[in-house]
């Protein structure tokens, strides 16, 4: 008998591949609690439909999202690769390895520690590896101690007094510093006598000069460098400078342009790598990756980063490693840096559009992916203007802006950024359509009458028509860019 003839069957498409994946596992979720599962369904809905210019937002491909779901999560993994405190860790140690690996081929960097779960996880893992290179060390040689628990209770208690007196010098918050560099509300004001270098009160930039004389009269420990809120470059070349004739150790927060620094937009004086002695990011931000840390450093602290576990955190997360793997697999390809280039000039298109309708911005202008618009001259309140944006289908987040009278809370500022809408392919034409519609928001928008009279610095009141016609508006924009077109959830 003759053999049945069999039509070749195609192989399936990457995209309905991955339909079929992220279908399959809301059906499985929706078997134990449909409401996650809605849940899940809902918020692809929403960033889909909305504008999103949260600086240090972004959308990860979906090989770094299923990547995170995986059997990975199930294994303590305490340790670095090869010496881990539990058995059955091999393909933990081959995860982590190629992470490691992918890090220090993206970034140029001698070391890479990719086990914190954060970012202020991976600050303090850089904190402590520097007080256990400058501070603990030298007091184990001098007690001829092998380890801490060698100590005596004496010498003991020495090192821990000496522990918490230690100076640290960053950037302010209203200039674009971050909690994390030494302010009391955070875990690293608690640990350091801080101070703070600002900006020019003119232009707003950096005053390198005043920076230098601040060190030499504070004499820090460690010298931080980085930002989450200011839209021009810095310098580290000079800021390694200054570090190296107080005695500090320089430590640069890279966590928002990490992506700019994997693609090459930011290189020489402005790459953080070959100048800073240690260097932390995020993984979800401009560089595209799941939710969590990293830390970046010389030789002289690699022993130091690696004793993060069990120094201050707690067992890895191997099923985000993964996924770190994956994304900074994918931030070595050539079209990552097409990527990162297109980020700063749509910041920079963005800024334009901006200022030619005009809006103030800090600094006048961006040479990153963010801008921060005062808000004080369209009579809002960051707060304020952050709600009317968000009833419009844009969404940002309030920020402060130097010397900001409103405070933390409430703020004067708006923060945006273009990571996020450059993932989906939006170009100039497109930013300088979206900055029409955020002036018009906030033109339209008006604060509120307080309770007791005088005006609210939260409340606000915005036309109903002006938030439809703006939503309707970004919604049709982000029709001609799909997020996950390859995903069918319905």
């Amino acid at each position: 008998m003759a053999e049945p003839s069999v039509t070749p069957q195609s192989p399936p498409s990457r995209r309905s591949v991955e339909s079929t994946a992220f279908r399959s596992a809301l059906e499985v979720i929706r078997g134990v609690e449909p409401r996650v599962a809605d849940a899940i369904a809902a918020e692809v809905a929403d960033q889909r439909e909305m504008l999103k210019l949260i600086a240090s937002e972004n959308y990860a491909s979906p090989a770094v999202l299923l990547a995170m779901g995986n059997w990975f999560s199930d294994k303590y993994a305490e340790g670095t690769v090869g010496r881990r405190f539990y058995a059955g860790c091999r393909n933990v140690d081959t995860v982590e390895s190629l992470a490691a690996e992918h890090a220090r081929t993206v970034f140029g960097a001698a070391h890479a520690y990719v086990q914190p779960h954060s970012g202020i996880d991976a600050n303090l893992v850089a904190f402590w590896a520097v007080l256990s290179q400058r501070v603990e060390r030298p007091a184990l040689e001098k007690a001829g101690a092998r380890q801490v628990n060698d100590l005596s209770e004496e010498d003991w208690a020495a090192l821990r007094a000496d522990f918490g007196n230690q100076r640290m010098l960053g950037m302010s918050l209203d200039a674009g510093g971050h909690l994390t560099h030494g302010f009391r509300p955070n875990i690293s004001g608690k640990m350091f006598e801080q101070r703070s270098y600002g900006t020019e009160p003119t232009t707003g930039l950096v005053d390198y000069d005043a920076l230098r004389a601040a060190a030499r009269e504070f004499r820090p420990l460690i010298l931080v460098a980085g930002y989450s809120a200011y839209p021009r470059l810095v310098n580290f070349r000079i800021m390694r400078e200054i570090a190296d004739e107080v005695g500090a150790t320089l430590m640069v927060d890279m966590a928002h342009f990490a992506g700019l620094v994997a693609g090459k937009v930011l290189t020489g004086d402005f790459d953080p790598v070959p100048h800073a002695n240690i260097v932390t990011t995020t993984t979800h931000k401009s560089l595209r990756g799941p939710r969590g840390g990293m830390v970046l450093c010389d030789d002289s602290l690699a022993e130091h980063v690696d004793r993060g576990c069990p120094m201050v955190l707690g067992g890895p997360l191997p099923h985000v490693m993964a996924a770190k793997a994956v994304a900074l697999a994918e931030a070595g390809r050539p079209e990552f840096g097409t990527y990162a280039h297109a980020v700063v000039d749509n910041a920079r298109s963005l800024a334009e559009g901006l200022l030619r309708r005009g809006a103030k911005l800090v600094t006048g202008g961006t040479d990153n992916h963010l801008a921060l618009i005062d808000v004080s001259s369209y009579g809002l309140t960051g707060r304020q203007a952050e709600a009317a944006l968000l009833d419009a289908g844009i969404v940002t987040n309030r920020n402060s802006v130097p010397q900001d009278p409103n405070g933390a809370w409430y703020t004067s500022g708006i923060r945006i950024g273009t990571p996020a809408l450059t993932t989906r392919g939006l170009g100039a034409p497109e930013m300088d359509e979206i900055a029409g519609l955020i002036d018009t928001v906030l033109t339209a928008a008006t604060p509120a009458a307080a309770a007791k009279g005088g005006t609210s610095k939260a409340n606000y009141v915005l036309d109903p028509a002006v938030a439809e016609q703006v939503a309707a508006r970004s919604s049709d924009l982000l029709a001609g860019f799909p997020l996950y077109p390859g995903i069918d959830l319905s």
